[in-house]
């Protein structure tokens, strides 16, 4: 019914830069919550930024000053833009949405496919 689509990614160097986006698409009533997770070989799934339909924002305290996420409501998409990139960033980062399903009260979790970032000179 929703599908979360993302692009960018690949390998930056340490000090370095990348951009990711995610277009949420289907039978979508309504997004209240829209983020990026990543996980590390070995590490748990973790919560790095997320961002609210009026777009207040948090994030992890290690990506806090360096990372920024910005939605735009219209067109259903998230972007995060990665700076001062770091070894320990590196990992598959997944868009997540909180989304409200057309015509209908039901609201549910969806996920991207996943990119990988690797932060590595």
């Amino acid at each position: 019914q929703v599908q979360l689509v993302e692009s960018g990614g690949g390998l930056v160097q340490p000090g370095g830069s990348l951009g990711l986006s995610c277009r949420a698409s289907g039978s979508i009533a309504w997004i209240y919550t829209m983020g990026w997770y990543r996980q590390a070989p070995g590490k748990q799934r973790e919560l790095v930024t997320i961002i609210t339909n009026g777009g207040d924002a948090n994030y992890l305290d290690s990506v806090k000053g360096r990372f920024t996420i910005s939605r735009d409501n219209g067109k259903n998409t998230v972007s995060l833009q990665m700076n001062s990139l770091k070894p320990e960033d590196t990992a598959v980062y997944y868009c997540n949405a909180d989304v409200r399903v057309a015509g209908t009260l039901k609201r549910s979790e969806y996920w991207g496919q996943g990119t990988q970032v690797t932060v590595s000179s």
